[in-house]
């Protein structure tokens, strides 16, 4: 019971120094660059990742919704078909093999995702159906929105590694990776890439992502 009361009263201490970030991604003009994916890895190895979680990625109008989607190791996607055809997806990438055959309607039992990389989604049946899950195993994780921003409500002081990549972006490294410290108070942070971002059609898969 003892070490119950003392691991509870870690939590809450360590919550208690828990402030937000605010991370906003600029080009080397200054704008703002939205639809990033974030990661923040803790350079504590002791320190727990994020949880799993459940997600969705549907199909409408013979396009995958959403287009991308970031979540923990261990997570679960369920794939709706709200379309008014069939659609058959799969994914050929290492982090995760999969195919549901040719459904409409009430999807197949959810698939897990079980190891980090990026899962390159297709359709077998409408090859400009692409779609991308960002696997990750860090403390925090998502994307900048419209105005290059990304937040995170309550991040734990300390040293971080942080990666951001674009999606569609020609070359598949991370736009930006380097250490951060994150304070006990709240913290902003404006990071700049350094050479303009080539991006890519939607539809148009690069070649090496079958790596990942």
């Amino acid at each position: 019971m003892r070490l119950v009361f003392q691991a509870l009263a870690l939590l809450l201490a360590s919550n208690a120094f828990a402030a937000p970030l605010a991370l906003r991604l600029v080009g080397p003009d200054g704008a703002a660059i939205a639809g990033t994916v974030v990661l923040l890895r803790s350079t504590d190895a002791a320190r727990p990742v994020a949880h799993p979680v459940d997600a969705q990625i549907d199909q409408v109008d013979r396009q995958f919704a959403p287009h991308v989607l970031v979540v923990p190791t261990g997570s679960r996607i369920v794939f709706p078909n709200s379309d008014s055809v069939r659609h058959q997806v799969y994914s050929f990438s290492p982090a995760k093999r999969f195919q549901l055959p040719l459904y409409r309607g009430t999807p197949y039992p959810p698939v897990e995702f079980a190891h980090k990389g990026v899962v390159t989604l297709g359709c077998n049946i409408h090859d400009q159906m692409r779609a991308y899950v960002f696997v990750v195993d860090a403390q925090y994780y998502g994307r900048t929105d419209s105005s290059g921003a990304f937040h995170a409500a309550d991040v734990q002081p300390g040293a971080y590694t942080v990666q951001i990549w674009h999606p569609l972006a020609r070359d598949t490294r991370p736009l930006i990776e380097q250490q951060i410290t994150v304070a006990v108070t709240e913290t902003h942070l404006t990071l700049r890439i350094a050479a303009p971002l080539r991006l890519r059609p939607e539809s148009q898969v690069p070649a090496n992502w079958d790596a990942y």
